[in-house]
């Protein structure tokens, strides 16, 4: 199977309503990003609005790729992103060293970026929380397979944005922006991989979906919390975890990596079939 990172199967273009246009070229000169709006730390994150800044995405042809997914229940059902897995003749789990297993059912969400896999059982679902009480300025964790290997960045929460989408799929979204802190000490350049991944909170609860990023600003996009509860509500999935992680500051690469050990958090890899 021939792999290439999620980050040429998702076109980014990213136009902020402030001015601008941003692409998926990794900037590696652009300082950690901070939080916009010191001054509304600590506030209640207000609903989607008609003034929440927009991100364009176009979603070109498939093709072969990797991405994260992670667990929800002990079901065998796992949450990844839409286009991690669309257009895959052939979808499979990383289990263990160079070990892949195939997942039994593909289930994509018809107005989101959301994706329901059914497959291997993990022992260790995450504590997935959608309750729309976000902070802004609390502190998100992003853990999964960045470029392929295991990774993870840091993040504090800043607003709510408005996800655009062109090309093959057209339609838009709400999504929670966050503004990247910190990562993987040898990790450099895009996050392409990490798609599909979960943003853990301080208390190692889940509380988004990773779709995109925006390298040059320091931004991370994560499904919201309503967008992946009425997903799993359409599809009747109850998710069940309830042993969360604590995760901090400093102390988020060990919290991460026991993610990864215990199966929680794993790579996902796409087939296509045919690329000519």
């Amino acid at each position: 199977m021939r792999l290439v990172p999620d980050w040429l199967v998702y076109t980014l273009a990213l136009l902020a309503i402030v001015g601008g246009v941003f692409s998926n070229v990794p900037d590696q000169d652009a300082p950690p990003a901070t939080p916009d709006s010191v001054e509304r730390e600590g506030a209640t994150l207000p609903p989607p609005s008609a003034f929440d800044e927009t991100v364009l995405v176009r979603v070109d042809s498939p093709r072969d790729g990797i991405g994260t997914a992670f667990s929800i229940n002990t079901d065998g059902q796992w949450l990844t992103a839409r286009h991690v897995v669309d257009g895959c003749e052939d979808v499979s789990l990383l289990v263990a060293p160079n070990r892949y297993l195939r997942v039994e059912k593909v289930d994509v969400s018809q107005s989101t970026d959301l994706a329901l896999l059914t497959a291997y059982p993990s022992l260790s679902p995450v504590a997935l929380d959608t309750s729309p009480d976000l902070r802004i300025g609390s502190y998100g964790f992003h853990v999964g397979y960045p470029q392929g290997r295991p990774g993870e960045a840091a993040s504090r929460l800043i607003s709510r944005s408005k996800l655009v989408t062109s090309g093959l799929r057209r339609g838009e979204e709400p999504v929670l922006t966050w503004a990247e802190t910190g990562r993987t000490s040898d990790l450099s350049g895009s996050l392409g991989g990490l798609s599909g991944g979960p943003v853990y909170d301080s208390d190692g609860r889940v509380r988004g979906v990773i779709i995109a990023e925006s390298p040059r600003r320091g931004r991370i996009y994560s499904a919201s919390p309503e967008a992946i509860a009425e997903f799993l509500a359409e599809k009747g999935v109850e998710p069940i975890g309830e042993r969360p992680l604590p995760f901090g500051p400093d102390t988020y690469g060990g919290s991460a990596d026991r993610a990864r050990q215990s199966l929680q958090v794993v790579k996902v890899a796409c087939s296509v079939g045919d690329n000519s």
